[in-house]
This record gives C-alpha cells, sequence and structure tokens, in this order.
C-alpha cells in the first residue's frame, strides 16, 4: 500500500520558533501550569484545538476577496445560506460569529432552572450554556465509549436505554432538547453510527422531544459512517451527510472546524417559532440576520470550506493521519484512546500518570509534562475542566482523565507528527518523574481556561 499524501500543496508558510527545555520549564510555570495562558510564539506544535486553526485554502481565500460586506442582504449570506440549506435540509439558516454563540442563542430560549439538555457527550462551552441558563446538561454515553483502550466503531454513541429511563425518571416535558454531538469530542472524537442516530430520534420523536446536531465535526463523522457502518461504503459522503442531518430538528455549529474557517458558526433548523425567536435574540447579541456577528469574506469563505470539507481524498487522508499517530503510540505501549478518533489523538492520563491521583489533575500534569519536553500543546479534557465540587467542596471527578491532542486541519505534515509521536513516547517512559498539580485560582464556569496551578506538595 502506497504511502498516502497530503491532498493539497503548500503555498505559503509561517514560522516555527524554537524554545529550549529550561526555557519552557520557565515559561510554564510563569503560565502558571495551565497551557491557555501561554503565548503562541511560545509553542513550537499547537494541538490545543483544532478550532479556528486550520490552514485556508487559495479558493477560500480568493473568496475572502469578494465577499460583499453590506449590512443587510448581502450576496455572500445568500450562497452561504444555499451551501447549509443543501447539506442539511434544513430551511433555515442563522449565522453566528462562533459555535457558542449559536450555543448561547439557543440555550437562553429553551432552557431554564428545572430543565435538563441530554446528550452523548456535551462539550464545555456548549455545557457553560446550558448551565449559565440555569438547566442541567446530561451525558449518557454509550458504556464502551467510557472505556478509553476497548477497541469499538462507535464509541460516540448514546445509550439508548438510558435516555429511555432518563425520560421516565424526569419527564419529557422538562426535556427541551436531545443533542448528538458528531464526532462525539468530549468522547476522544469517536464518532456515532447512523443506526444510533436514528434510534435517538424514534424515542425523541414517541416522546415529542426535538433532536438537535452538534455539527462541528460532520464530515468527519460521516466518513467513519461510509468506512465503518454497513450499507453506507457505494454512497458520497455528502448523501450519508444528508441522511444524518434528515434525521434531526436543527443543528448547531462551529465552522471553526469542519469548515476551515478562522471563525463563524450557525443555527439550522425547520421550526419557524424558534427561528423567530433565535432571531430576535441574534439582533440584540450579534448583529442582523443576514450577517450574524461575521464579515462578509467570513461568509464565503465557511460556504467554500463546507463544500471542501467532503471531498473524500481529504478526509482519507485526515482519518488515516490521526490514525497513523495512534498507531504509533499503540505500539510504543502508550495508552491511548482507540480506535482513532476523527481530530485527535487522546491520551489516556490516568493510565498514563496512574501515580497521580485524580485530584491532583494527571491530565493537567501530563499537559505540562509534554509542553516542558517538546513545546508541545494540548489540553486537559478530564477533571479540570469537567469535574464538580460537592457540598463539602470535594472533587467530583470526570468519567475518563484525557489529554486531547487536536491536529488542526492542514496544517501540520507528517515531520510533526513524527516529532510529536517521538515526545510522547519520551514523556511515558520517563512518566514516573511527573508530579501532580493543585488548583490556585479558578472562575466559576470554564475554570479550565483560566485556571492557575501550582505542583502538589
Amino acid at each position: 500500500m502506497k504511502t498516502i499524501i497530503e491532498p493539497f500543496k503548500i503555498k505559503s508558510v509561517e514560522p516555527i520558533y524554537f524554545t529550549t527545555k529550561e526555557q519552557r520549564i520557565e515559561l510554564l510555570k510563569e503560565a502558571h501550569y495551565n497551557p491557555f495562558l501561554i503565548k503562541a510564539k511560545d509553542v513550537i506544535i499547537d494541538l490545543l484545538t483544532d478550532s479556528g486553526t486550520s490552514a485556508m485554502s487559495s479558493n477560500q481565500w480568493a473568496g475572502i476577496m469578494q465577499g460583499d460586506e453590506s449590512y443587510a442582504g448581502s450576496p455572500s449570506f445568500f450562497r452561504f445560506e444555499k451551501v447549509i440549506q443543501d447539506i442539511t435540509g434544513m430551511p433555515i439558516v442563522i449565522p453566528t460569529h462562533q459555535g457558542r454563540a449559536a450555543e448561547k442563542i439557543l440555550f437562553s430560549i429553551l432552557g431554564g432552572k428545572g430543565k435538563y439538555f441530554v446528550s452523548n457527550t456535551l462539550f464545555d462551552t456548549t455545557r457553560a450554556n446550558i448551565e449559565f441558563s440555569g438547566a442541567e446538561g446530561v451525558d449518557l454515553l454509550c458504556e464502551e465509549g467510557k472505556y478509553p483502550t476497548i477497541s469499538a466503531p462507535f464509541k460516540g454513541n448514546m445509550d439508548v436505554r438510558a435516555l429511555e429511563n432518563f425520560i421516565v425518571e424526569k419527564g419529557a416535558a422538562n426535556i427541551p432538547l436531545c443533542i448528538i454531538t458528531v464526532t462525539n469530542n468530549s468522547g476522544g472524537g469517536q464518532p456515532v453510527s447512523m443506526q444510533n442516530i436514528k434510534d435517538v430520534k424514534k424515542v425523541c420523536n414517541d416522546n415529542k422531544i426535538p433532536l438537535f446536531i452538534d455539527a462541528c465535526r460532520f464530515a468527519e463523522n460521516s466518513y467513519f459512517i461510509k468506512i465503518r457502518e454497513e450499507g453506507y461504503a457505494d454512497k458520497e459522503v455528502s448523501e450519508i451527510a444528508r441522511e444524518l442531518f434528515s434525521l434531526a430538528d436543527g443543528c448547531t455549529m462551529s465552522a471553526k472546524k469542519d469548515a476551515f474557517a478562522n471563525i463563524g458558526g450557525f443555527l439550522a433548523m425547520h421550526d419557524e417559532k424558534l427561528a423567530l425567536n433565535c432571531r430576535n435574540l441574534l439582533v440584540i447579541t450579534e448583529g442582523f440576520p443576514t450577517y450574524g456577528g461575521l464579515a462578509g469574506r467570513d461568509l464565503e469563505a465557511i460556504a467554500i470550506g463546507l463544500k471542501e470539507v467532503m471531498e473524500e481524498n481529504y478526509l482519507h487522508y485526515r482519518i488515516r493521519s490521526i490514525e497513523y499517530l495512534t498507531n504509533k503510540l499503540i505500539a510504543a505501549g502508550v495508552p491511548v484512546m482507540q480506535p482513532a478518533g476523527g481530530h485527535a489523538v487522546y491520551l489516556d492520563a490516568k493510565q498514563f500518570l496512574s501515580h497521580i491521583p485524580v485530584d491532583q489533575y494527571p491530565g493537567q500534569a501530563l499537559v505540562g509534562a509534554l509542553y516542558i519536553s517538546g513545546g508541545i500543546r494540548g489540553v486537559e479534557i478530564g477533571s479540570l475542566m469537567f469535574g464538580k465540587y460537592d457540598d463539602a467542596h470535594k472533587l467530583i471527578p470526570a468519567q475518563m482523565e484525557l489529554v486531547r491532542l487536536a491536529i488542526p486541519r492542514r496544517v501540520y505534515t507528517q515531520s510533526h507528527i513524527d516529532y510529536v509521536s517521538e515526545v510522547i513516547i519520551e514523556v511515558f517512559n520517563n512518566r514516573k518523574e511527573i508530579k501532580g498539580l493543585v488548583i490556585t485560582e479558578e472562575s466559576q464556569m470554564l475554570r479550565h481556561f483560566t485556571a492557575k496551578l501550582k505542583p502538589a506538595e
């Protein structure tokens, strides 16, 4: 089998600035052991997120020059709208400046105290916007998805039986929305099967609960369905995506992921009444309904990117590149989420640093070790991000302690990925030297963005 090459050529480059290990030790200390507080120029390989960090194509840059900046009724909006309508089959398209803005609008309208939003797994900003409304977000991940090193084709699936039981327990009237995240970011970038979405949809229909898709990585999930689910091998990714969206009443999307854009997002739906309320709030918080906090040039870039992301040569390369890094780590004995996900490699910090208790945040400790060893910036997806406190202020840990290394789209080459694997393996071989961390300062919500930590005594 021939080497799978990048399905693009590099036309423009930006420099990487190198630091020494000694410098990085001091830089991490100055950043209070939080990678979000490290300056980007001091990072060698930045895998903090795949959101807004993609390399745009020459066609997208050309589209930016054609962007129409009219305040109302821009032709750029109508091109944006038509592409999304064609992909999703949803007639109502509401642009926002990014995905969390769409979430803020949606949950401000549907949320409130005493309400529950159920999901396969909610990501951090989604959960925060739900909780900010006074409601509660509930994750109902399938059983196999809770074990990082167990391999299964669709570990992002929702537990349908748990969904049925939760509806009986809380009452359908108290559940304004069910949300399926594709792919399941907090659950290791694992895909959701079409059958699972159909099963969830049936339960939702039976209980008159609307189903929305968190569609940040819809193309990657659709490609996984093509290669892993029976009956889809001969279908185009665009066909699979259309079927996926046909099962939903609406969707939110951060276009900073599977649209290759540096900014942007949208809400799409069928419900005219809900859309009216969303647009009213949009005008107050984002902008006029035909730009929604975006410049015309961004609307153009998103419309072009949404088409490019469904090209199968790209998706084959994208999924295989994540698998390539995952397999190198498995071969070295590194505990890593299996099988490979769509946009990131997830290290199992609980196994990787088994000597560090969860209340000393092994994921965050591992993130720091990767930065010190090789200048790699990742993010903890564990008890720092999702942990809660009980009434005695004792940590209620997250289900899993993961470190996500999110690979920006069309940015890094194979040699960069080889370097990443070498650093991870080096850290793994010296893992007993790594110490835990304790929080010295934190915010009430989304604490992982700004928290300050120090080494545990």
